[in-house]
């Protein structure tokens, strides 16, 4: 009997034994496993975005990154150019700049650049002071530069000289001329001073300013519904 008993102690210790070990050991892989979930969470927020910007094909790397470069500061453009009381586009090369002024065509303006030694295919804006003044220079003698086939007043009436006006010389020059042909009493004055066409044209059928030229029908059916009713009247008068 005593050997039975001892027999059941002893195999009572081993039976207990891996029951209680167990649950314990269930219980670790499940904390385990928790915990393993809250990283994946946590490195999906922020840590995942950064290994993707890096593996992208053609993204700058971190380590070669350069400073930005500053402009160089070079010379600033001239909006507007003054030459001749007038104020030129800056922008535009200095050939077709000067034919803002009045009186200045394309042939003439490469005649002024080329007399003062300036590239006509230089922007305006960024052509020195210098040469700035060597344009005005040359722009105030213009008349002597341009030959006198080119000169827009030849033989002029009261000096006989030829002469070419810019700016506003334009049109006061204009203006004198037509003045004097008016007082002369000449058939090109008469014809200003009437408002006509001055160099042959036809003016029957062209020309009409003003007032509209033309008859209506009702006009001409007035017209002899009134001769009778003064014949009406002179009979009744005799």
């Amino acid at each position: 009997m005593a050997k039975k008993e001892e027999t059941k102690e002893v195999k009572e210790p081993r039976k207990e034994a891996p029951k209680k070990e167990a649950p314990k050991q269930e219980a670790a892989p499940q904390e385990a496993k928790k915990e393993k979930k809250q990283e994946k969470k946590h490195e999906g927020k922020g840590e995942g975005k950064e290994h993707e910007k890096k593996d992208r094909k053609g993204a700058p790397k971190e380590g070669k990154k350069e400073a930005p470069k500053g402009k160089e500061a070079g010379p600033e453009i001239k909006h507007f150019v003054r030459i001749a009381n007038t104020d030129l586009d800056g922008k535009k090369s200095v050939q077709y700049g000067l034919i803002g002024i009045k009186g200045i065509g394309r042939r003439a303006a490469k005649i002024i650049t080329l007399n003062s030694a300036v590239d006509p295919k230089a922007i305006l804006g960024y052509v020195s002071d210098a040469d700035t003044e060597r344009l005005q220079s040359s722009v105030d003698n213009i008349s002597t530069i341009l030959p006198s086939w080119m000169v827009n007043k030849q033989n002029d009436i009261m000096s006989g000289e030829d002469k070419h006006l810019i700016g506003t010389d334009v049109l006061l020059g204009l203006n004198e001329d037509l003045n004097t042909m008016k007082k002369m009493r000449s058939y090109k004055g008469l014809r200003h001073e009437r408002g006509l066409r001055v160099r042959g044209q036809r003016s029957r059928s062209t020309g009409r300013r003003g007032r509209t030229v033309g008859v209506s029908r009702a006009t001409l059916q007035a017209k002899p519904k009134e001769a009778e009713k003064k014949e009406e009247t002179k009979g009744a008068g005799k």
